[in-house]
């Protein structure tokens, strides 16, 4: 499978789990769980950096769900790639 091809199967998976009724429930108490329209600021490091890794995932998922397949395979393929230099 090409890389084209796995991000586009990839992004056919959320689209399949999250566009559905149930599945914009369970969007709706992540986007509260992971501060999706808040800051994550926090005075202890700690919980602030607790609060960005939920809103890494909310990123995560929200980008598989309104980018277009060549969107994602353009933002996922340069980052690859500037992360294996």
């Amino acid at each position: 499978m090409d890389l084209r091809a796995f991000f586009n199967r990839r992004r056919t998976a959320y689209v399949n789990t999250f566009e559905n009724p149930m599945g914009r429930e369970v969007l709706a108490d992540l986007a509260r769980f992971c501060r999706a329209n808040a800051t994550t600021f926090h005075p202890d490091a700690r919980m602030h950096a607790v609060a960005e890794g939920r809103r890494e995932v909310w990123l995560r998922i929200a980008q598989h769900l309104n980018l277009s397949d060549d969107q994602l395979f353009e933002l996922y393929a340069v980052k690859t790639a500037k992360d294996s230099t």
